[in-house]
């Protein structure tokens, strides 16, 4: 998948949204570390030790979750500038299947210019075509508005932790209509 559109009229030529390769596991590492190296709250910077970002995917890819058509990078002129994936979740009771969404990782210099709109948008129709029914994340708002994400609350799910609020956000594909429980991510995320 190609696209050449830009965020704020900013062009960004050239970026191919493709599935993940086993290859590319350093440059993903290389993403997110450099994404998370900053404390979204204050804006500092974060020890290395703190940005658990790297070794979550890692571990993500290890889980019985893993999903492969769901790990997506994006690259520019050949190098990997972002990543996202999305891994079996499940609703409880019932055990129902969910997507949780995250990491979405840009390098810093190409943030805000689309690409972590074009590789969310790109995750979502991979999850649609598969005959996936919800995407959950914890993000930003008014970010994942756009993507047509709403409080997880507004669809009966709730968080794995209360505090998470707004934050915590869900997105219904594929026309369903009915959904609810307790949502519970892929198991490496319970090690955070």
């Amino acid at each position: 998948m190609r696209w050449t559109g830009g965020a704020a009229g900013r062009r960004l030529p050239g970026v191919i949204v493709r599935r993940e390769l086993p290859a590319d596991a350093d440059a993903v590492r290389a993403v997110h570390r450099a994404a998370f190296a900053r404390d979204p709250a204050t804006g500092a910077d974060r020890a290395p030790a703190d940005v658990v970002e790297p070794g979550l995917v890692d571990e993500l890819r290890l889980d019985t979750g893993f999903l492969p058509a769901l790990s997506l990078v994006a690259e520019v002129d050949g190098v990997v500038v972002g990543h996202v994936i999305a891994t079996r979740g499940h609703l409880d009771p019932g055990d129902a299947p969910a997507l949780g969404l995250g990491p979405l990782g840009v390098l810093p210099g190409m943030q805000g210019r689309g690409v972590g709109t074009v590789l969310v948008h790109a995750l979502l129709a991979v999850a649609e075509a598969a005959g996936e029914q919800l995407v959950a994340l914890l993000g930003e708002p008014a970010y994942y508005r756009r993507f047509g994400f709403r409080p997880a609350a507004e669809f009966g799910v709730t968080a794995p932790e209360p505090a998470w609020g707004g934050y915590f956000q869900a997105r219904l594909l594929g026309g369903s209509a009915t959904v609810g429980g307790a949502f519970r991510y892929a198991a490496p995320f319970d090690r955070l």
